[in-house]
């Protein structure tokens, strides 16, 4: 199996070389990270060899708890997503999700809460950088689709937002 940590740091030394793929077996389990061409988003794959693997962006090795978490995705989640009338808030990077600036803090929103653009609705951390996350539009939230510390992937709906 691979770490996250180790396939940050295989993306982090490709994007310093010219090679264009790199595919690596290590106890089993295959990784392949491909470069984007003009057309598409950075790809990491990860899987057991012996099974066929999905690509996805920037998935975290297949078994783990957070890789499962997002792809058993509530078929209600499913629904409120395709509702065209709600604004997605996205996370813009690979990392762990965080509702509050601290453990002991309360949640910057929930359920309910109203935000305007500039509203900070969470915490995306990524290799030990706390970014922080703005709503980009006014309204409602209407659900929040992921877990307090649960892995996020890049362009993963984090919040479904009901415009003004």
């Amino acid at each position: 199996m691979f770490k996250l940590s180790e396939i940050k740091e295989l993306m982090k030394l490709m994007d310093q070389t010219s090679l264009q793929e790199l595919e690596i077996e290590n106890e089993g389990s295959r990784l392949t990270i491909r470069k984007p061409n003009k057309t598409e988003s950075v790809v990491v794959t990860a899987a057991p060899v012996q099974q066929a693997y999905v690509p996805a962006i920037a998935q975290a090795v297949p078994g783990s708890a957070p890789a499962q978490v997002a792809a058993e995705a509530p078929k209600a989640d499913q629904q409120k997503e395709s509702d065209s009338t709600l604004h997605k808030i996205v996370s813009p990077m690979v990392g762990t999700f965080y509702q509050a600036s601290s453990p002991g803090s309360d949640p910057f929103v929930s359920k309910g809460s109203n935000v305007s653009e500039k509203s900070v609705v969470c915490i995306v951390e990524a290799m030990k950088l706390m970014n922080e996350i703005e709503a980009e539009v006014k309204g409602e939230i209407v659900e929040i689709l992921v877990e307090n510390g649960q892995l996020v992937e890049y362009g993963q709906p984090l919040f479904l937002v009901k415009p003004e």
